[in-house]
């Protein structure tokens, strides 16, 4: 019997099946894996290492469409930051599912540590000591992530009812459908830490 025209796996097909759990179910299994590629779960081994290579695998899929601004030494940091960081949420709000599985492992993908070296020169060059870089750093990966979860909000994401109390009710009523509303509070937030982001020199 001949090979098959075109391989039964590979990493980019394990990958697509492994997104596709996490989008139906919030994350995957190995054997639960192999069953929806209708191959072993020892077939797997023989692509990948493991579980954890795969998770990167899906991080490169999210980070994918990051896009980095030019090198621009003499370009304001913020507005270079403030670059980055949308398109940052924009590629994860892609897969607001996979954000959870994301945040259990370290970052070892090559488009994240792509963006994440472009922030560290970035902020350097602003004048952040290395401390308040990773800071900085830290801060922007919670507010974007949170910011991409809560494109995949529902379309009222606080119930009405008889314990909203008065403020809270004037406040519900200002907001708007999605995604207006999810991307009018990351655009106020992203000012807000960008104004509250000052180098120490």
């Amino acid at each position: 019997m001949g090979r098959p025209p075109t391989p039964l796996l590979s990493t980019d097909r394990i990958a697509s099946a492994a997104l596709d759990l996490v989008g139906s179910t919030g994350g995957f299994t190995m054997p639960d894996l192999a069953k929806k590629l209708q191959v072993s779960p020892s077939s797997l081994y023989n692509h990948v290492s493991g579980r954890d290579q795969i998770v990167e695998l899906l991080r490169e899929r999210a980070m994918s469409e990051v896009q980095l601004p030019d090198d621009e030494p003499n370009r304001p940091w913020a507005d270079a930051v403030a670059d980055i960081l949308r398109s940052y949420r924009r590629s994860y709000a892609r897969y607001p599912r996979l954000i959870p599985l994301l945040t259990a492992y370290a970052v070892n993908s090559s488009h994240a540590i792509r963006m994440y070296n472009v922030l560290a020169v970035t902020l350097q060059r602003a004048g952040f000591d290395p401390a308040d870089t990773l800071r900085a750093i830290t801060l922007m990966d919670c507010f974007v992530l949170g910011s991409a979860l809560d494109l995949a909000a529902p379309e009222e994401p606080w119930e009405s009812g008889a314990e909203v109390g008065p403020e809270l009710a004037a406040a519900l009523a200002t907001g708007g459908a999605k995604p207006g509303r999810a991307d009018d509070a990351f655009e106020y937030g992203l000012a807000v830490l960008l104004r509250g982001l000052t180098p120490d020199r």
